[in-house]
């Protein structure tokens, strides 16, 4: 029984974070898969929140410097996506498999669907 999806970003959540991020993003610096699955050019996507809510599991997403204790192990492998089930964390989704995805929501929540469910 899953508890819950968390999604990390490879990126910092304060304003200078976001900055930072997407000048790198720009640049070829920085890039972040489940940046490019949850928003498009200015917000985030609808179709991400509606798949999200339609999981029924939930399912929050984190930027870096949002992590607690639990969760910083997975600091180095941002993106990605961490279940918790009975308070233990696993990787779930990797940032390899994000890349994969290509920005697709689907791709994403039939690849959730097919690891975790």
């Amino acid at each position: 029984m899953i508890d819950k999806l968390v999604g990390i970003y490879n990126a910092n959540g304060s304003f200078f974070g976001e900055l930072a991020y997407l000048f790198g993003k720009l640049t070829g610096y920085s890039d972040c898969a489940l940046c490019d699955i949850t928003h498009g050019p200015l917000k985030g996507k609808t179709d991400f929140r509606d798949a999200r809510q339609a999981l029924g599991i939930p399912f929050d997403n984190l930027h870096l410097d949002e992590l607690g204790p639990d969760l910083q192990s997975f600091k180095s492998s941002a993106p990605c996506i961490v279940v918790i089930c009975d308070s233990q964390y696993s990787l779930l989704v990797t940032r390899a498999e994000l890349k994969q995805c290509k920005g697709d929501v689907d791709q994403l929540f039939e690849l959730i669907k097919t690891k975790a469910l």
